[in-house]
């Protein structure tokens, strides 16, 4: 059993984002799982206002999300967190229901997603635009 971890940045911007990360994750299997190895990717923001999603991008699915979660965490003052831009507090709930996390299968170094299936970075907080991703590759 081998473990290979990585962090990348990246800049969602000030309004809310569904940023693809399947490609990064599979240019970091080309290295992490060489050879072909099977194991276990975990993708992980260590962050309290952001989550990862596997979903299906490019066919609206990802802007359906969005449009979801503002419906359901709308920006208003309603949340008891307050700091930040009005609102700011539905994104501190937004990993209760977007996991801050996802572990994927890894077959022959490769992600054994579905066919529609991409891993996404899922951020309504406008007010942190920075974020860090962490891969970790277990074989």
């Amino acid at each position: 059993m081998a473990f290979t971890t990585t962090t990348f940045e990246l800049t969602t911007g000030s309004r809310e984002a569904a940023v693809d990360l399947t490609d990064r994750c599979a240019r970091f299997l080309d290295e992490a799982a060489a050879g072909g190895q099977d194991g276990l990717l975990n993708v992980f923001v260590p962050h309290a206002t952001a989550g990862i999603a596997v979903i299906e991008t490019g066919a609206g699915s990802d802007e359906d999300l969005l449009a979801q979660l503002r419906e359901l965490l709308p920006a208003d003052g309603r949340w008891r967190h307050r700091h930040g831009s009005p609102g700011h507090g539905r994104d501190h709930v937004l990993p209760g229901i977007v996991a801050p996390h996802a572990t994927l299968p890894v077959v022959g170094g490769r992600l054994a997603l579905g066919v529609w299936q991409s891993v996404v970075l899922i951020d309504t907080n406008g007010d942190n635009p920075r974020r860090t991703v962490r891969l970790s590759f277990l074989s």
